[in-house]
């Protein structure tokens, strides 16, 4: 029998380390072996738990994840990471992949995506969630020309919210998935029409279908 793959979290937020310890608890072939809540931490853990996989929050207090990916690179060189983050940033995505990176993902993501990442990341592979992948081919693709975000009006967080909206989950769903209030996706959503320039989350759902959004959530 293959043994499970080892992965370990590092995550300033509580709450979502308790998700995912959950969720990998459902996972034959996952054990959840060791849990961090800042950069420095990662560090230890990766070198003194010698994971196969881990997950790295981009942003962290006292060291974020991407200042220590080289650090952990060099003292625990067989731990291969996944970069988890809350938005979409073209900056941190770049360097992570420079530092040496193997995986990056939304922390919105569907578990089952995750969990595939997880898997190619344990087998050496490079693989990004759905809603990444297109800036990651970008970035390793220059010639191909710089990527846009869709709706371009709307903030990172309003368009991760209208995206979610659009793939059609409701409101506590998305509070869900993305590890905030139902009343903090209510208040996004009451201001994403105006920017878009229309009158109705409807409208602002219909714009955001166009645009490619609602597809991979």
């Amino acid at each position: 029998m293959t043994p499970p793959v080892r992965v370990a979290i590092a995550d300033d937020h509580a709450l979502f380390r308790q998700g995912v310890r959950a969720m990998f608890a459902t996972v034959d072939d996952v054990e959840l072996v060791d849990e961090a809540e800042d950069g420095d931490d990662a560090i230890r853990v990766a070198v003194t738990s010698a994971p196969d996989v881990l997950l790295l929050d981009v942003r962290m207090p006292r060291r974020s994840g991407v200042d220590a990916i080289r650090a952990i690179r060099s003292r625990a060189p067989g731990v291969r990471i996944v970069m988890l983050t809350m938005v979409e940033a073209d900056e941190a995505l770049a360097v992570a992949l420079r530092d040496g990176a193997v995986g990056y993902v939304l922390k919105g993501a569907d578990p089952d995506e995750l969990i595939r990442v997880v898997h190619a990341a344990a087998r050496g592979e490079l693989l990004f969630g759905a809603s990444v992948a297109h800036r990651a081919a970008a970035l390793l693709h220059p010639a191909a020309g710089p990527w846009h975000p869709p709706l371009p009006e709307l903030r990172d967080r309003e368009r991760e919210v209208l995206d979610l909206l659009a793939a059609g989950h409701e409101p506590a769903e998305i509070a869900r998935r993305l590890h905030v209030s139902v009343k903090t996706v209510r208040n996004v959503l009451a201001g994403i029409p105006a920017r878009l320039g229309v009158a109705t989350r409807g409208e602002a759902v219909d714009l955001a279908r166009r645009a490619g959004l609602g597809r991979g959530a």
